[in-house]
């Protein structure tokens, strides 16, 4: 373990200075004093006390990378998407399903802090929310590992994941943490692959990411990984609510529930042009898995069926996105008046959100006015 410079001090107000002290406990001063990780050490006549700084160390190490790198910290905003049509046209050979779908990047979204890590060692990533796996299984330690077999990189980051995106909301928020991951750590490096690359790699650790390398708006097909970047078909300034109840709809579950022969007959570049022409309405946005959805999850099919007749004509359009839990409503920021005065949704996840693009050769930035409404979450930490 690393550790600070320390010191013995003794009744006599006298510091004695260590040049180190080893894991095994031994310091290099004579004579061996031997001792375990307790705060105090007899001796004759005097009481010493050892005093630790464990972060010491590693701060002054941080402070010398900040001063030699030229770029040593990055903050990026990583959004989420919603899917404003989603057909599922075939199951293929792999196990997998083909889609259409027309993905489009929206305002809601969580900050990622990158540094870069003195240790030269591994990652060491933090989240504000608990349950969020902060080991190589979460999809940002994936892209920075990936990162790094592509191109040989030998940097390792602190991270610090501030969520805001709900999990299992068919959203997108773990594929845009790692697009998000692969842009910075590719800053860091002087920027020695191109989007393009960036975006054929993410695809072997997740189907949804490569999108987040369009500008935005994509027609995707494939498992998703197929992106044609397209002139945002939509009105940067509609405005949405996502509604997300507490339970989750595990995807997998979802599909084991897909019957092809019962979803819809419509052409997806029928619904591109379509809504191209004249915006999102209920008849355009259709989600093909959203019937499966419901019967993992009944009580979603009634919180759509409340939404639409509370609603009254307030939005334009209400489906399910991706594979669910969320809920968007299309044409006003505001939930139903039910969403707060019922007891059964006092626990959902409600957000305010717009549609968001990038420009060439930038990263995805926070709009101001998303207003995420959640419980505050705790916080946890582990060393990737």
């Amino acid at each position: 373990m690393a550790m600070a410079s320390s010191y013995l001090q003794c009744n006599h107000q006298h510091q004695l200075h260590l040049p180190s002290i080893r894991p095994n406990g031994f310091s290099s001063f004579k004579p061996k004093i031997n001792f375990r990780r307790t705060q105090l050490i007899k001796c004759t006549r005097k009481q010493v006390e050892v005093v630790y700084d464990p972060d010491e160390r590693r701060n002054k190490l941080a402070d010398e990378v900040d001063r030699e790198a030229p770029l040593s910290r990055l903050t990026l905003f990583s959004p989420c998407k919603i899917n404003a049509f989603l057909r599922i046209t075939n199951k293929r050979e792999d196990g997998f399903h083909d889609l259409a779908s027309l993905f489009h990047v929206i305002s809601l979204g969580d900050t990622i802090k990158f540094s870069l890590s003195p240790l030269k060692s591994r990652d060491r990533l933090s989240t504000n929310v608990p349950g969020i796996p902060v080991d190589d299984s979460n999809l940002i330690i994936k892209a920075l590992n990936l990162y790094r077999k592509k191109t040989e990189s030998d940097n390792f980051f602190w991270i610090h994941l501030d969520k805001k995106v709900p999990s299992g909301a068919g959203l997108g928020g773990g594929s845009s943490n790692a697009a998000t991951a692969l842009w910075a750590a590719n800053q860091f490096n002087g920027c020695v692959a191109t989007e393009k690359e960036l975006q054929e790699w993410s695809s072997e650790i997740g189907s949804d990411i490569p999108f987040f390398f369009s500008h935005g708006a994509a027609y995707c097909t494939g498992r998703g990984e197929v992106v044609q970047d397209i002139p945002p078909p939509i009105p940067l300034d509609v405005p949405m609510v996502l509604i997300k109840p507490r339970e989750a709809c595990p995807t997998a579950e979802v599909y084991k529930h897909l019957r092809l022969d019962q979803t819809s007959k419509v052409d997806p570049l029928t619904l591109l042009e379509q809504i191209s022409r004249n915006g999102l309405s209920q008849d355009v946005c259709i989600n093909d898995l959203e019937a499966p959805a419901f019967q993992v999850l009944p009580s979603l099919k009634r919180l759509k069926q409340r939404i639409i007749a509370a609603g009254r004509g307030q939005y334009d359009a209400v489906f399910m996105s991706g594979s669910g839990s969320t809920i968007v409503g299309i044409g006003s920021p505001d939930p139903p008046q039910f969403i707060y005065d019922d007891n059964e949704y006092e626990d959902v996840f409600s957000s305010e959100a717009r549609f968001i693009t990038r420009e060439v050769n930038q990263w995805y930035r926070e709009s101001a006015s998303t207003n995420a409404c959640s419980e505050p979450p705790a916080f946890s930490e582990t060393v990737g």
